[in-house]
């Protein structure tokens, strides 16, 4: 049976609707109205040039920081006795002291950091983030920019409104809305639109059905579209090598995301589904333990990213079900070497931790076990800033601490080109120049 062929709605009509909906759900609706009076009350700088990359409603905060040694992943230039200016949220300068001290503004709060490293604040490329409080948690470990796995009921399309007005509370987002998946289970009451979808003997398969689900989360505001190529590697009921949708199917995704300008994640494990989505043009494999060379070479020629979601994986090994432990422990070591074999080609890598259910796990842990598949520390670093940030849209505006970049710093107790284990253990973050005090 397929799906009634008429538009969803306008998401213009129902969008508030929906949004006020999913607030509520993730426990945002009175952060949001605490922070409406602030955000009106300011207007944002002129420089910002009104992205939605940046705080788009009210003005960030400003905020000097000094003292400490400045690491740029793009280039792995270290600045000894560094200045970061952020005004607005913005950074308007960064530096040696010694050419910006007599730049520095007068009355800026200033955050000192001798004997520590300054980095710009991680990118999360992977995270299920469901309620206000692990929004928070995300940011407080790292965090200040992500992308959405997908959410049951819309909550990331309410978590990315509340980083506009409230950026300390929550990390920048690029958000997915829902699973393009065969079973929606209770997510076909996240919006009524989807209810046509319930008469569905075989579930969301046939052409009309993937398109509705694709159409109804680009009507409901999401920056990107997530599906599945195999079953989960979390369920020890399902095999993560079996495919739930072919290349006809994934083709269908990518061409309905892409009509409404969006890119598609997938979810994959085996060499074929890998092959599949790749070759039906998505724009980011996640997970992968088993992609191919023939596969991580498509990769490269498109520009097809690769999100291992490594600490989601070795999770799995430490689990107390025997065979969710079993596959943790067999699919790490392929998954590392996949990631390496990636990296060797030139696929473009990017972290990400898979962090759901109400546990966020340091993306700093991501970026050790990239360390520890083979790349380099500065390499793999770059996995959760300037790479994961060109993924997300966020080149411009996030991954380095340059003028014109958002104002997102992680002040860490050690050197992380030596020690990758102190980006999980930020000493302060700072969120598009709000300094977050601590849990």
């Amino acid at each position: 049976m397929c799906v009634d062929n008429t538009p969803p709605p306008s998401g213009r009509l129902t969008r508030r609707g929906v949004l006020a909906g999913a607030a509520a759900l993730a426990g945002t609706s009175a952060v949001l109205a605490q922070a409406a009076p602030a955000a009106s009350a300011a207007s944002r700088s002129s420089s910002d040039r009104g992205s939605s990359d940046r705080t788009s409603s009210g003005r960030g905060g400003d905020l000097v920081v000094e003292g400490g040694k400045l690491l740029d992943p793009l280039t792995g230039e270290v600045t000894e006795d560094a200045v970061v200016v952020i005004i607005g949220g913005v950074v308007r300068a960064a530096g040696p002291r010694g050419r910006l001290g007599t730049r520095t503004p007068s009355g800026v709060p200033v955050l000192r950091a001798p004997g520590q490293w300054i980095l710009p604040g991680l990118v999360d490329a992977h995270i299920h983030l469901n309620t206000a409080a692990e929004a928070r948690d995300a940011v407080l470990k790292g965090a200040t920019s992500a992308r959405s796995g997908s959410t049951n009921f819309y909550q990331d399309i309410a978590v990315r409104e509340l980083a506009r007005q409230a950026p300390e509370r929550a990390p920048r987002l690029r958000a997915a809305g829902i699973f393009v998946t065969p079973d929606l289970g209770d997510t076909i009451l996240a919006d009524p639109d989807l209810a046509p979808l319930a008469r569905l003997r075989d579930g969301v398969r046939s052409p009309e059905a993937l398109r509705r689900v694709v159409e109804v989360n680009l009507a409901r505001g999401a920056d990107t579209i997530k599906t599945r190529v195999n079953e989960r590697a979390g369920l020890p009921e399902q095999d993560p090598l079996v495919q739930v949708y072919d290349h006809e199917q994934l083709s269908t995704i990518v061409a309905a995301a892409r009509r409404g300008g969006k890119g598609v994640l997938c979810h994959s494990y085996s060499e074929k589904g890998c092959h599949d989505a790749v070759t039906a043009g998505i724009r980011s494999l996640e997970h992968g333990a088993f992609v191919g060379e023939r596969t991580l070479r498509e990769m490269r020629r498109r520009g097809t990213y690769f999100t291992p979601t490594l600490t989601a994986i070795a999770g799995l090994a430490e689990s107390p079900d025997p065979v969710l432990a079993e596959r943790g422990r067999t699919y790490l070591p392929v998954l590392k070497r996949a990631v390496l074999a990636a990296h060797e080609l030139g696929v473009p890598l990017a972290a990400g931790t898979d962090s759901s259910g109400g546990t966020v796990d340091p993306i700093g842990r991501e970026v050790e076990l990239m360390h520890a598949a083979g790349l380099s520390a500065l390499d793999a670093i770059r996995t959760a800033t300037t790479g994961a940030a060109k993924l997300l849209g966020f080149g411009s505006t996030a991954g380095r601490l340059a003028r014109g970049f958002s104002g997102d710093v992680l002040v860490v107790d050690g050197d992380p080109l030596a020690d990758l284990g102190v980006l999980s253990r930020p000493a302060r973050v700072v969120r598009a120049g709000f300094s977050v005090p601590a849990a």
